[in-house]
């Protein structure tokens, strides 16, 4: 028999695994006493024994992927320990098995704000754009050849965990990189995340943060979109769109039957833990118990990097999840650190893009699609065709440039990609199969949604519909009004726009002040006290200073500094209106583009009939009209970062406007001053490489003439 087992491994490793299954059986009918008979003491260590037996299940299935129980042996071991917790709540502890899935659904996601920020890659299209990082990261080191670790590039959701003494506590969504939106709840739901990491043959830090992709396997999403389809319900284009509509469900048990997974990537603060490279940060998250992605490789030199790069773009369709690319990150983190980050990026990493997927198919018609924002883009419908396991039927033409440049008619034959394996459009037109009798296209110039009109601005490339009223950009009109940089009318959320144009109850902005409390005391979710609170909001709004409005209207190119310029100009809405273009052109930072589009937004009838219709409901403010000289920072832009010891950001701001200057958050070749702080970040290193001058918060002070004192 000895000798049988021995030609035959994976016997012996089946037998082996039904034996130690049989202990765990057996062990568990010995332990299950009935709780009844067990005193507080003996229960809380049952407890803590189903839990441990529990995740190192989970472990075994989701990790080593070497199970050595059956589902229903799971499940019943799973039942004990829910009918002792629901017994005993008071001995619930944080990792359960039982605590994947919330009770009551969310009613929305708190913001959570990232310690470290989730940085973006930086993007090689092809093998040359990887060479060339390679040669600017070893000149920047002084280097000969260079470590890699190059890993696949997942096609889903980013995410960072927080582990807080081995105990999963708190997940978020990358969001714009500084602040997420906490999905504790729901990514407790899947069952390859740990709740608890494992310390067995590496110590676990007291303080742990890492980031990684949820995604979902190709047969969980032909599954998804079986059910949805049997309930009536839209399908999910992809696998990453339906990923992360799984996560950002506000019910967790939602999200629990989406059988998503997750890969751990990246650190972000980490307590207590030296690591020398990259790989090793890789081995440690294995020995944690995360979940790690398999096929991450070691490389030497960049053409080790672009052969392994190459192998994942020809095997990419043999894997059961998506891939768009390859991630390359240099290795020793001493040299991570020397190499550092630009704004949204670091300068050690780089994601190489596969080849977009292509297809050949044809136009059978072009129709103008009007965004959120009034912008006008042309869109192919095509004759259905599947580009990277997707059914493509429409495509984008981005704007009337790329059009006459490709030459794209109806009735064409063309070439049409998934852009970034997601967005399709059209390459290029087969001239050969075209229909001689074919015509040009050019966008119209009424807009389809509401026949407003449709204009494009010096220097842009794309149209857009001048109607501020008009349905298909009305939700991101009112989003933008009542947001805090303008009317600030405070409890008025994306949702509650939603709710309000898709119920009739608004069609225009001035529709905000005739809302009454039964109105809104019929909507989902609107308690008595939450209505009024909304309602004592809008009358709040009726006394916004003028700038508010006028960013608030949404005039192309008009933000909220030139809005404050403006109306310190002009004095009130009827008085810009009433501008000629000459006038508008010669004032400071306004130029000929903006003026255009103020004037061409006044000179909309329907744009017109609402600022009489808000003005009816006590919205027409207006502002003394500054007649003295243009101020002694007109011209000059500054950028402020670090702590400020007198000051905030937005008087400092408000400082710079009032005196005729300009702010942004970000360095460019624009920038005049950095005002730089304690804590001063990259912006200083930006600063010096484009030359922009560095000051001090008081050299600030001094030039603008305010003392300490008068802060």
């Amino acid at each position: 028999m000895g000798a049988f087992l021995f030609f035959y491994p994976s016997l012996q490793r089946n037998l082996a695994n039904y034996l130690t299954s049989l202990v765990y059986r057996w062990k568990s009918l010995y332990n299950r006493l009935p709780f009844y008979a067990m005193n507080h003491q003996q229960v809380e260590q049952r407890i803590r024994d189903l839990i441990a037996e529990l995740n190192e299940h989970n472990h075994r299935y989701y990790i080593l992927d070497d199970p050595i129980i059956s589902d229903a042996g799971y499940d019943q071991l799973l039942r004990e320990l829910q009918e002792l917790e629901t017994e005993f709540p008071d001995l619930v502890q944080d990792d359960s098995p039982s605590q994947r899935v919330g009770s009551r659904p969310q009613s929305k996601f708190e913001p959570l704000t990232h310690t470290t920020p989730m940085l973006s890659l930086e993007n090689a299209m092809d093998d040359q754009e990887l060479i060339d990082f390679d040669r600017r990261v070893r000149k920047d080191l002084e280097l000969e050849t260079l470590g890699y670790v190059v890993e696949p590039k997942l096609d889903g959701l980013g995410v960072e965990l927080i582990y807080i003494n081995g105990v999963f506590t708190a997940g978020s969504t990358r969001g714009d990189g500084f602040i997420g939106e906490n999905i504790t709840q729901n990514l407790k739901t899947l069952r390859s995340l740990p709740l608890r990491l494992r310390s067995a043959s590496r110590v676990v830090p007291p303080y742990l943060e890492v980031r990684g992709e949820v995604f979902m396997a190709h047969k969980d999403f032909e599954n998804l979109n079986q059910r949805q389809l049997a309930d009536g319900k839209s399908l999910f284009a992809n696998p990453r769109n339906a990923a992360a509509g799984s996560l950002r469900q506000l019910d967790s048990r939602i999200t629990a039957r989406r059988n998503l997974q997750i890969n751990i990537y990246a650190p972000g603060r980490i307590d207590d833990f030296e690591i020398q490279t990259h790989f090793e940060f890789m081995q440690a998250l294995k020995d944690w118990g995360l979940p790690v992605n398999d096929r991450y490789q070691l490389c030497n030199g960049i053409e080790e990097v672009l052969t392994v790069h190459q192998n994942l773009e020809q095997n990419r369709e043999a894997l059961s999840y998506d891939i768009d690319g390859s991630v390359t990150k240099v290795n020793l983190i001493a040299y991570q650190e020397q190499l550092g980050i630009r704004s949204r990026s670091p300068r050690w990493a780089i994601a190489g893009k596969f080849k977009a997927r292509q297809e050949i198919t044809r136009i059978m018609s072009i129709e103008a699609s009007v965004g959120r924002t009034g912008a006008v883009t042309p869109v192919a419908n095509l004759e259905p065709v599947p580009i990277g396991g997707v059914i493509v039927a429409r495509a984008t033409l981005h704007n009337q440039d790329e059009i006459d440049r490709k030459d794209v008619r109806e009735g064409d034959t063309v070439v049409v990609q998934r852009a970034g394996d997601v967005i399709p459009e059209v390459v290029k037109v087969i001239m050969e199969a075209r229909d001689p009798h074919s015509q040009a296209y050019h966008i119209p110039e009424f807009c389809p949604v509401c026949h407003g009109h449709v204009i494009r601005l010096d220097g842009e490339a794309k149209h857009y519909c001048q109607n501020i009223s008009c349905p298909a950009q009305i939700k991101g009109r009112i989003e933008h009004f009542v947001s805090k940089r303008c009317l600030d009318i405070d409890g008025f959320g994306t949702k509650l726009v939603s709710q309000l144009v898709d119920t009739g109850l608004i069609k225009s902005i001035a529709d905000i002040y005739s809302l009454t409390a039964d109105q809104l005391a019929g909507l989902d979710r609107m308690a008595e006290k939450s209505a009024e609170n909304i309602l004592q909001a809008i009358e709040n709004s009726k006394s916004a200073e003028l700038w508010r409005m006028l960013h608030g209207l949404g005039i192309r190119h008009v933000g909220e500094h030139l809005s404050k310029v403006l109306a310190r100009k002009y004095g009130s809405l009827k008085g810009l209106s009433e501008a000629d273009i000459e006038d508008l052109e010669i004032t400071p930072e306004v130029g000929p583009i903006v003026a255009r589009g103020v004037k061409e937004f006044f000179k909309e009838e329907i744009n017109l009939n609402l600022i009489v219709e808000l003005k009816g409901h006590g919205l027409d403010p207006v502002e003394e009209v500054d007649s003295t000289s243009p101020g002694i920072l007109v011209g000059l832009s500054f950028v402020f970062t670090g702590k400020l010891d007198f000051l905030n950001r937005d008087s400092a701001r408000e400082i710079v406007e009032s005196n005729g200057g300009s702010t942004s958050n970000s360095i460019s070749k624009k920038t005049d001053f950095l005002v730089a702080g304690p804590g001063a970040g990259s912006k200083l290193e930006k600063a010096a490489t484009l030359g922009v001058k560095v000051i001090s918060e008081a050299d600030f002070r001094k030039m603008v003439g305010i003392d300490q004192d008068h802060v």
